[in-house]
């Protein structure tokens, strides 16, 4: 066993000593946090074309080919590519129908997000080895704070690279990583250290860049000022018609100048990003604030009994995520996308929380009535938000039995008091534990195992997964979801 595999353990050991403290970060690595807060100890650790890689990975035929991830779909989008596919000026979020003109012979492929989840996993345990200070950012990025492992592993920028080759050794991928005093600076150091699709070929990227102490507006000062987190196209065009083009040019500003141009608390917040302030820690375990799943149809949907059926489907998904989670919601929010993109959302708050699928249905079911789908829907989404632990501030109404009141019938809205005796309750107790039950057996036997009739048709049962259609629809004319 090597010197970082016996630093990595002892680490391990220290932190599961001093883990439970009020924000779930341990006292240790907040000692050295403290202790290194001078230096550049904030890691940011990006994948590289992760979706596509790990296409890649599990199909070594694919390598060197512009590969595309995404809705293939006229109203698709690209998800993730390869490099190779980027040569072609190809990039995230643009349309599939644009990037299949850019590139006719792009290798197309619907994405797998059952699988990238997987490997992420494998990818936050490697990072867990280092530190217990990671803040999760998506699947395939988190920021590490490793001040309080440098005793044991050496000076942050040797963790970096020792970090990237484990990570290429254990799990075949490629990442960036950038390493700097502050969140805001190791994100765009991560950027810098990547590798770069140009018209010539693509340019390898130095894998891992260091901000150093002192260093930070130097590095800052070329960049455009699109680079600063809040500066969206916007805020881009009043500043580039007031000449300022880079960091450096809007750190010159006076404070008071630039919020006149664009307001107070906007100003501020780009004023000290221009100066490399950025007081945020690292957080590790950040809840998530809403559940959701969305779909974008091949064509525009018009029979509300069609939308209620995607209701239904979207809110089981949602429900399961919750319950896996150990989390309810109280505000279920419908959206809504019509053919010409207006787009319209409607929320309901209740009173308790929810995680089962027929009690999300339903008030989603009842926004999606208020609603006039006769233009023609393009979009639907289900989210749940408002999340605590399942069962937290739960209320029960209290009676004795000798009948129902006019608020515990079996139509209810979610979210009314339930009495604990009688007819009525005794119903809801039946619903609760189906639900209970179903998910046990998902767990145990898979999402197909067992689900509502309402999700049963032509096709068979179609349960939607995390990551379905994510991207827009998969195939030219259809979208598989099709009742």
């Amino acid at each position: 066993m090597g010197h970082g595999e016996h630093a990595a353990k002892r680490t391990a050991r220290l932190v599961e000593g001093a883990r439970p403290c009020p924000l779930g970060v341990s006292v240790v690595a907040r000692f050295w946090h403290t202790y290194a807060v001078a230096r550049p100890t904030i890691l940011h650790v990006d994948m590289d074309a992760f979706y596509a890689a790990v296409e890649v990975l599990d199909d070594p035929r694919l390598s060197g080919r512009p590969v595309i991830v995404g809705g293939a779909g006229s109203r698709g989008v690209v998800a993730a590519c390869s490099y190779e596919a980027r040569v072609y000026g190809i990039r995230s979020a643009m349309p599939s129908a644009r990037a299949r003109a850019l590139c006719p012979g792009a290798t197309f492929l619907p994405g797998r997000f059952d699988r990238y989840r997987e490997v992420s996993a494998r990818l936050h345990a490697i990072f867990s080895d280092v530190t217990p200070l990671v803040e999760g950012i998506a699947l395939d990025e988190a920021f590490l704070d490793v001040g309080g492992a440098e005793m044991l592993l050496g000076p942050a920028p040797r963790i970096a690279a020792d970090l990237r080759s484990r990570i290429g050794a254990d799990l075949g991928l490629g990442c960036s990583v950038g390493v700097a005093r502050s969140k805001f600076l190791a994100k765009l150091a991560s950027e810098a250290a990547k590798p770069e699709a140009t018209s010539g070929g693509i340019r390898p990227g130095r894998g891992v860049v260091v901000v150093a102490e002192g260093q930070e507006t130097q590095f800052l000062g070329p960049l455009p000022i699109e680079a600063l987190w809040g500066v969206g196209p916007a805020t881009s065009a009043r500043l580039r018609s007031l000449g300022l083009t880079t960091v450096g040019s809007l750190a010159s500003v006076p404070l008071a100048s630039l919020e006149a141009a664009v307001g107070r608390t906007h100003g501020r917040h780009l004023h000290q990003l221009a100066h490399a302030i950025d007081d945020r820690q690292v957080v590790p375990n950040r809840a998530s604030k809403s559940v959701g799943h969305e779909e974008t149809y091949a064509t525009d949907r018009f029979d509300p009994a069609a939308l209620h059926a995607e209701v239904m489907r979207m809110s089981d998904a949602v429900a399961t995520r919750l319950r896996d989670a150990g989390s309810a919601g109280r505000t279920i929010t419908l959206k809504v996308r019509y053919g010409d993109f207006r787009t319209v959302t409607r929320s309901r708050t209740v009173a308790q929380g929810l995680d089962a699928s027929r009690d999300i249905a339903r008030a989603a079911g009842s926004l999606l009535d208020a609603l006039d789908v006769s233009p023609g829907v393009r979009l639907l989404g289900v989210s749940v938000s408002g999340l605590a632990p399942a069962g937290a501030g739960r209320v029960e109404q209290l009676c004795l039995g000798f009948g129902e009141t006019p608020s515990a019938t079996s139509d209810d809205r979610a979210g009314a008091l339930v009495p604990v005796e009688g007819p009525a309750s005794r119903r809801a107790a039946g619903w609760a534990a189906a639900a209970d039950a179903i998910h046990e057996v998902r767990r145990r036997f898979g999402v197909d195992s067992v689900a509502s009739a309402a999700l049963i048709g032509p096709g068979g049962l179609r349960v939607k997964r995390q990551g379905d259609t994510q991207w827009g629809p998969s195939a030219p004319g259809g979208d598989g979801s099709d009742p």
